[in-house]
């Protein structure tokens, strides 16, 4: 099973950027379709965005369509969050998942995912 570890969280203000990272060890990265999920006080784990196995297809919540891209290189084993346009809704602990299988399709509800990242935490000030 693959181990995720984040990084890359910490306190912005709004309408500036930050870029997450997701390091992942233990098993063949290429084989994982990923994603990032994030959970803010007091509500429920939501999908943030999702990439196939080889970076080909990518999905987005409509809440950061438009401002965030999910990326990865498999050559080193490493997931991204490019988060522009940070707004203070967007504070939250981000997490990274990962669901095993080369399918050419993006997951968009967290029980598909078998392996969490700890969590790394973003907050956006007005």
């Amino acid at each position: 099973q693959v181990q995720l570890i984040e990084s890359g969280g910490g306190s912005v203000q709004a309408g500036s950027f930050q870029r997450l990272s997701c390091a992942a060890s233990g098993s063949t990265f290429s084989s994982y379709a990923m994603a990032w999920f994030r959970q803010a006080p007091g509500k429920e784990r939501e999908f943030v965005a999702a990439i196939t196995w080889n970076g080909d297809i990518t999905n987005y919540a409509d809440s950061v369509k438009g401002r965030f891209t999910i990326s990865r290189d498999n050559t080193k084993n490493t997931l991204y969050l490019q988060m522009n346009s940070l707004k203070p809704e967007d504070t939250a602990v981000y997490s990274c998942a990962a669901a095993n299988g080369r399918s050419q399709s993006t997951k968009t509800y967290a029980y598909a995912y078998s392996s969490w990242g700890q969590g790394t935490r973003v907050t956006v000030s007005s």
